[in-house]
């Protein structure tokens, strides 16, 4: 009575259409193929993880070249600083012995005021005796 495909438990409307051929192989020939199959996607499996291996390995690279080049400014940095500390020590022994002069001319017009006013204290005292 009743002969729709959903009612049905066999669905005579479709066909199954295989467009591939049947092979079929010794099993010792399949064992080996199935082997090789296994090493295949090992294998697959082993690159994949060594590539990822390489390219932590080469971002580990790029930071340590990366704080070799901050170091490497660092110390250029610090020579820096070292070779302005060296010119300010110049400058101020500069200073040091051109206020160094000074001081040795002003004792010596000191010297020569007080000689002078001495002098001068005696011949006026010398003149006034006379």
């Amino acid at each position: 009575m009743l002969s729709l495909s959903s009612y049905s438990q066999t669905d005579t409307t479709k066909t199954i259409v295989s467009d591939t051929n049947k092979v079929t192989l010794p099993t010792r020939v399949a064992r080996l193929a199935f082997q090789d199959l296994l090493r295949y996607d090992g294998a697959k499996l082993e690159i994949n993880e060594l590539n990822k291996v390489v390219s932590l390995k080469d971002e580990q690279i790029g930071l340590f070249k990366q704080k070799d080049s901050l170091k490497d400014q660092k110390i250029g940095n610090l020579e820096l600083i070292i070779n302005k500390k060296d010119e300010q020590f110049g400058l101020e022994r500069q200073k040091s012995e051109s206020l160094l002069k000074e001081l040795k001319g002003q004792r010596a017009k000191t010297f020569l005021y007080k000689v002078g006013s001495f002098v001068g204290i005696i011949a006026t005292s010398l003149y006034l005796l006379k």
